[in-house]
């Protein structure tokens, strides 16, 4: 430390432009804390892959960040280096450079004095910086070279000698929703920076994965590059954010945010540790009767306020146990609405887009127009609340048969698993609802508004009997 000061003390007394410069650029202040010595350089001409830099004015400076750096009283040698890169003093680096200063040093995001210089077009300080060995193909956090800067920001004499020596360009990784115009990024654009993605754990595994961002666990779906060039998945991506932004409810997933502007392409949800009602009724098993009505109410509001949204319902059409989710309340909530595309016929009716891309041989739930392709409407949800009502109290229908003989048993012979629980488990009332639920004429099934207050009376109707007197009660009630 008293070396560093020592070096700062000969540059403000032999360098009057060195200590000009830094009197223009830092605006001191008096309570920092000493752990930010080792600080961003944000001060001009910010990276050329910086995702905040589409929300700025065209020379690179955010709209909202103030004018000057606000730096601490004790400066790191690395700080000085590119302070002094940045207002284009050729013996201020020089110097530096002399005092021992690695003139490959790098800020928080790793930018070096080259990167600096290359942004602002400083040729003689560009010239300097490699003949003291600057690394020229140096990337920062973002993927971004001194010479993809340099080129962005048009300092072509600058470009021509980075090129000149070898260096690389980058190529710019754009995605088929990026907009030209900053003002035009969506409310909801996140920052890929800010969120770190780790392997899925404790949801449901494919395409989701655990992530952090700014300290708080989210699930995150992550659209394989490979299909950027798919017009219907990017078609579907869109509308699934269309949905997912407009949606709040206490029973749906809730949306934080996505990612549209960088590769790659994300959706953003809340993260759920208890993880998904399938790996629940695996380890469960057969549910007890008043955890069966707390969930179905749970899952039936969900689904109502979906099918109520205005000025356009939302038709799940893929509801199964793995797309209800249970938080840390052990209350359930509504995912994975959205995920799959069909084409609006008429108000009320619609057809799925690409069957076979869409249909999941092994959801035991989907309703039989789904799984045959014909034309459908919102009543395929009740459908499949109606298995996930019997899974719940009876366990998978026709087991132990796999999966895909049971859906083509429901589907394609119209059969329906029998019911073996005792009255108390399942009360007349419940039975009549699933059948209803689960009917081949979409036109018996009930709506979810039905639903609820179906569930509601056979609540009371089994306080009055005295079952599930201690073991439930109704938060609400």
């Amino acid at each position: 430390m008293e070396h560093l000061k020592r070096g700062i003390s000969r540059q403000f007394s032999s360098h009057a432009s060195f200590r000009r410069t830094l009197s223009r650029q830092f605006t001191r202040q008096s309570s920092h804390d000493p752990r930010n010595n080792n600080m961003r350089f944000s001060f001009g001409r910010q990276s050329s892959l910086d995702p905040n830099l589409r929300r700025s004015s065209p020379e690179g400076g955010s709209s909202d960040r103030p004018p000057q750096l606000a730096v601490p009283d004790n400066l790191d040698a690395t700080m000085q280096l590119l302070f002094v890169a940045c207002g284009g003093d050729v013996e201020g680096v020089r110097d530096l450079l002399d005092e021992g200063v690695d003139v490959n040093s790098i800020d928080l995001d790793g930018r070096t004095a080259l990167h600096i210089a290359a942004c602002e077009g400083h040729v003689e300080v560009v010239k300097l910086l490699l003949t003291r060995k600057a690394n020229i193909d140096a990337r920062d956090r973002w993927g971004s070279t001194a010479a993809a800067d340099a080129k962005f920001y048009g300092n072509m004499d600058v470009y021509n000698i980075l090129k000149a020596r070898g260096a690389k360009v980058p190529k710019t990784k754009r995605t088929p929703m990026v907009v030209a115009n900053p003002r035009e990024v969506p409310e909801y654009e996140l920052n890929p920076q800010e969120l770190q993605v780790r392997k899925a754990d404790g949801i449901s595994k494919g395409i989701y994965q655990v992530a952090k961002w700014n300290g708080t666990k989210v699930s995150v779906k992550i659209l394989d590059k490979d299909l950027y060039k798919d017009n219907e998945t990017i078609e579907a991506f869109k509308h699934e954010l269309t949905l997912l932004e407009k949606v709040r409810h206490p029973n749906v997933v809730q949306f934080v945010g996505a990612v549209t502007q960088n590769v790659p392409m994300m959706i953003v949800s809340e993260y759920h540790p208890k993880g998904d009602l399938g790996s629940y009724l695996q380890k469960k098993g057969r549910l007890s009767p008043s955890k069966v009505l707390r969930f179905a109410l749970d899952i039936a509001r969900g689904m109502n306020y979906l099918h109520e949204c205005k000025p356009e319902l939302v038709i799940h059409c893929d509801l199964k146990p793995k797309n209800i989710m249970l938080d840390n309340g052990k209350h359930l909530k509504v995912a994975g609405f959205g995920s799959i595309s069909f084409t609006k016929l008429s108000p009320d009716k619609s057809r799925l887009l690409n069957h076979g891309a869409h249909i999941d041989l092994s959801n035991y739930c989907v309703a039989p127009e789904i799984y045959k392709n014909e034309i459908f409407d919102r009543s395929v949800d009740s459908y499949s609340f109606g298995v996930l009502l019997y899974e719940m109290i009876e366990g998978q229908p026709f087991h132990p048969k796999p999966p895909e003989e049971a859906v083509k048993l429901m589907c394609l012979e119209g059969r329906r698993p029998s019911f073996k629980a005792k009255s108390k488990n399942c009360p007349q009332e419940m039975r009549e609802l699933i059948e209803e639920c689960w009917d081949a004429e979409a036109v018996v099934r009930p709506t979810f508004s039905e639903i609820i207050v179906r569930l509601d009376r056979i609540f009371l109707h089994c306080s009055k009997q005295g079952w599930w007197k201690e073991k439930f009660k109704f938060p609400w009630k």
